[in-house]
């Protein structure tokens, strides 16, 4: 059966925002169902597809034994307290029946069973006939009421398919809720851009290698959508996403996996802002300006440090599909949540992640929107570290202070973020195609480092103009995978001991971040 072609045209397109391109296919995609639904009763037609990734999913049939249905994907995230909350989420390559987590305080004693909850995702085929429609079930469990400081060991399973079973028993793992109060030490890491490929992997053995609390993703999370313009006529894969949560297992099953929203993560087919495949994905902390809007928006703390993840598509100049959704209600919000932080007995440090950077001098530049928008609010609440992705490189500048250096950071030195300014990371290494610098600005990292000079940048200004800037604050710059590791410790003088590893574990960056000093 010919069908006619509902797909946006790309002139059109290019003048629309995310939710108008929604609103424009809606009604499209409706009347299309229909005529598939139609022609194929007729002709007896439609079967269950599936696009080659491990676990794709389909739909469930009789035929199909519910112990042959093995949950995969699993992905651990904090909730709102990481001390009492912890969220497991994983995807069935099938629709299962009554899904639940077993959880207990010894891999042989599972016997609380937490109910789940089911989100399913339907992607509908391309309007091109390049993509089959699709359907993939994701699965969430909260688990509340933990006890600080505790190792649980955890199974997840539907009728049919009981992990704490000896035939499932391999499939147990475990997670450490945060402790009561401050350690003397702990390490968290960080990075974005990954992707799926040998790169992403290798990137996920070397979180491992660190044993970190937690880990923390600056977004551009799978390339499922491998355009990154948040348009309907960008190029999509959703089994891609099947393939990401397969590979990230082997360390989010155990390290909680703190993600943020990039450019890449707007997929335009779920919903007017694109964000209802991170909703169907993702099970992160509600506590943000607006859990369903800005998803990748939210806060939390654990030991002497706040971390708060933001939405950068929010008040992005240069990728602007979604640029002012949440209509000034995030910045707000981060205004407060900042404000509530730094007068929070116990957190020394705040660190702030999102995708989009403020500084940079890699392929896409510096975004004017985040400095607008957001960087006064960091330099009011003296925000300690800023981590960021989007650019697939590391770099990391000097302390910057009202848009200037405010004292020059090399390799192995120190800032006080009261009195010096804030250091920006460029983290975004995680395992995607790299990238390279701006003409002229060549790398320059620990073990050869070159002449500290000016180099040449771009910033991205309202209206997706382009402009020219010489800048001094970058310091630190290497073309290559990399991770941020991040070893927060507490006492009497406090400190943040940041470091940035190649993908062989070499060192290329370490400074520190005291406040007071």
């Amino acid at each position: 059966m010919d069908l006619p072609d509902f797909g946006i045209p790309a002139p059109l397109a290019r003048r629309m925002s995310m939710a108008e391109q929604y609103e424009y296919l809606r009604s499209r995609v409706t009347r299309r169902r229909a005529l598939v639904t139609a022609g194929a009763v007729a002709g007896g037609a439609l079967t269950g597809c599936s696009s080659g990734a491990p676990g794709t999913s389909a739909p469930l049939t009789s035929r199909t034994p519910a112990s042959a249905v093995p949950p995969f994907g699993r992905h651990l995230a904090f909730g709102s307290d990481p001390r009492t909350q912890m969220r497991i989420s994983w995807q069935t390559p099938l629709a299962v029946r009554a899904p639940y987590v077993r959880v207990g305080t010894a891999p042989g004693d599972l016997s609380r069973k937490i109910e789940a909850e089911v989100r399913a995702l339907h992607t509908p085929g391309g309007y091109d006939g390049t993509r089959l429609a699709l359907d993939q079930f994701y699965v969430h469990a909260a688990l509340d009421g933990l006890r600080p400081g505790t190792t649980y060991y955890y199974g997840v399973g539907h009728d049919g398919f009981d992990p704490a079973s000896p035939a499932h028993r391999a499939t147990v793992s475990a997670f450490r809720t945060a402790p009561a109060a401050s350690p003397a030490s702990f390490t968290f890491t960080a990075f974005g851009d990954q992707g799926v490929g040998s790169a992403a992997a290798a990137g996920d053995l070397l979180v491992l290698r660190q044993d970190p609390a937690f880990h923390l993703h600056a977004g551009d999370l799978c390339y499922a959508d491998g355009t990154g313009h948040g348009k309907t006529t960008d190029g999509y894969d959703p089994g891609a996403w099947d393939w990401f949560l397969k590979q990230n297992e082997q360390v989010a099953r155990t390290v909680p996996w703190m993600v943020t929203t990039g450019n890449h993560d707007m997929e335009a087919w779920y919903s007017p802002d694109g964000y209802g495949g991170q909703l169907a994905r993702w099970a992160l902390p509600d506590n943000g300006s607006d859990a369903r809007s800005t998803p990748g928006a939210y806060f939390f703390t654990y030991g002497n440090v706040g971390v708060v993840a933001l939405d950068s598509n929010d008040v992005s100049y240069e990728i602007p599909a979604n640029l002012g959704h949440s209509d000034g209600r995030q910045t707000a919000w981060l205004d407060r949540t900042l404000g509530a932080l730094r007068a929070s007995r116990g957190v020394d440090f705040v660190v702030v992640f999102f995708h989009h950077c403020a500084y940079s001098t890699s392929t896409h530049g510096s975004d004017g929107g985040v400095r607008a928008a957001w960087l006064p609010l960091f330099a009011r609440h003296q925000v300690d570290l800023v981590i960021n992705g989007h650019n697939h490189v590391y770099e990391r500048t000097d302390a910057v202070r009202d848009g200037a250096v405010g004292r020059e950071v090399p390799v192995g030195g120190a800032t006080d973020p009261t009195r010096d300014g804030i250091v920006y990371v460029t983290a975004g290494g995680g395992g995607r195609d790299l990238y390279g610098f701006q003409p002229g600005s060549a790398e320059s990292f620990e073990g050869r480092e070159r002449p500290h000079e000016p180099v040449g940048s771009l910033v991205w200004k309202k209206g997706r103009r382009a402009t020219d800037e010489t800048v001094a604050w970058s310091r630190v710059r290497y073309r290559g995978f990399s991770l941020l590791k991040v070893e927060a410790e507490s006492g009497a003088r406090p400190r943040l001991k940041v470091s940035a590893l190649a993908r062989d574990g070499r060192r290329i960056d370490h400074f520190e971040v005291r406040r007071g000093s």
